[in-house]
């Protein structure tokens, strides 16, 4: 029985293959149409989800599987007090494999200690996000054709943003890859990540000039300053419009930058951006389901 907490639980080798599979799936689909009969994904949010939550519902319903599970704390007895162990070992009873969401980091890491079932890390506070790193894979690999040789531009909340913590770890492991970490000062990319980087001899740099840093990028990758993660509501109004994409901020982008987000967005990127073919967010939307898809299917040896 194995579990997802990080994206690194994953060499490259089995990342890829989980890609070949999306792919199978996505040319496919009624192949896989049966694989999970008879087989319960329990969808555990603890925290607020529109896209995760749902692509994994919609993952297990096109696999032939059932969905059980809350969308909410306050509809579980984490409402009573209820710890998360216990929870998990009595959700472990009647499901086959768990994907659980939480405000606390390390949370999933727990659950998986107290089930025998697989558990999967749909985010756990500001740390780790590893199935939408799968997304932004599958995506960039479908945009660009490979994980090497890339300019990646990370922009917005760099601090708590658990997106963009899984994707460098996983794109550090790729041959040549450069990051830009485009951030206000209060919210640049956590010190250990950067000693991590430092380690493997990825060459970075840190700015916040988003227009200065455009034209060398291959892929921009946009994120939302999170009210949910401030203590001071001053502090997010303050830096809520660090950065705002726009046509304008483009004109001297690649003509074949891929442009991320994990969503949802408040108003970080301008509405315009959407028609611009470059623009891949909800590609990334769709590309999550495919990836949980193939998850599933490798969690749970069908």
């Amino acid at each position: 029985m194995r579990s997802l907490i990080d994206i690194l639980d994953l060499t490259t080798d089995e990342i890829e293959e989980l890609i070949k599979v999306a792919g199978d799936i996505i040319e496919n689909p009624a192949k896989y149409s049966e694989k999970c009969r008879g087989k319960k994904l329990a969808s555990l949010f603890f925290e607020p989800s529109t896209r995760t939550r749902l692509s994994f519902e919609a993952a297990m319903y096109e696999l032939g599987g059932n969905v059980i599970g809350f969308s909410e704390a306050n509809s579980s007895s984490a409402a009573k007090g209820e710890s998360v162990a216990d929870t998990i070992r009595t959700v472990g009873y009647y499901a086959d494999i768990i994907a659980m969401r939480h405000p606390k980091e390390g949370a999933p890491y727990v659950a998986s200690l107290n089930c025998d079932i697989p558990v999967i890390n749909a985010g756990d506070g500001g740390h780790n996000h590893p199935t939408q790193t799968l997304a932004d894979l599958l995506t960039i690999s479908r945009e660009k054709g490979r994980f090497d040789n890339l300019v990646v531009g990370f922009c917005g909340d760099l601090k708590f943003g658990r997106t963009v913590h899984s994707l460098v770890g996983a794109l550090s492991r790729y041959n040549n890859i450069k990051f830009v970490f485009i951030s206000p000062d209060e919210l640049h990319m956590p010190e250990y990540i950067l000693e991590e980087i430092e380690k493997k001899g990825i060459s970075y740099t840190e700015t916040t000039d988003l227009e200065g840093a455009m034209p060398e990028l291959d892929i921009l990758y946009m994120t939302r300053v999170q009210r949910e993660r401030f203590f001071n509501e001053a502090d997010y109004i303050r830096l809520k419009d660090s950065y705002i994409l726009t046509d304008a901020k483009l004109v001297n982008a690649k003509a074949d930058l891929s442009i991320m987000h994990p969503l949802p967005r408040v108003n970080e990127i301008s509405r315009s951006v959407d028609k611009d073919p470059r623009a891949c967010y909800f590609k990334q939307v769709q590309n999550g389901k495919f990836i949980r898809m193939a998850l599933i299917l490798k969690l749970l040896e069908v």
